[in-house]
């Protein structure tokens, strides 16, 4: 993985069910009418696990470290188990990405105490993903 080309990064990895475009939506209940704005199911996104995790703990919580700009670096967690079975013709999706806010706080990008960080330290930094092991 090249993590960024700043110092400091968070990952998000979700785990996604996506169902089949062909997937019935569930019939209201007897007497109630049928809503425009019902959800339909067919193509249905259900996140089963996501979690961040911040760069610069990828080797230690208790000593965290800066990413090296623009250098290749293994950033290695595992998810938490869940109990889900895929259905026939159900998809999984897993989705990477460097930001989750507002549910996680925004990172300036930069190897610092990020309660700290003023609004001029935030910065967008690319990241790039690859397989590092291939």
């Amino acid at each position: 993985m090249w993590p960024t080309s700043g110092t400091d990064s968070d990952f998000v990895v979700k785990v996604i069910d996506v169902y089949p475009g062909t997937y019935p939506t569930p019939l209201p209940l007897d007497g109630q009418p049928v809503l425009p704005n019902a959800v339909k199911m067919g193509g249905y996104q259900q996140l089963l696990r996501g979690e961040p995790f911040r760069g610069k703990f990828r080797n230690s919580f208790e000593k965290p470290e800066a990413f090296a700009p623009g250098q290749p670096a293994a950033i290695n967690f595992e998810l938490p188990d869940i109990y889900h079975a895929f259905r026939s013709g159900h998809r999984i999706m897993v989705q990477v990405q460097s930001s989750w806010f507002p549910l996680v706080d925004r990172n300036p990008q930069k190897f610092m105490d990020i309660p700290k960080a003023k609004d001029s330290d935030f910065k967008r930094r690319p990241n790039e993903y690859s397989d590092l092991q291939n």
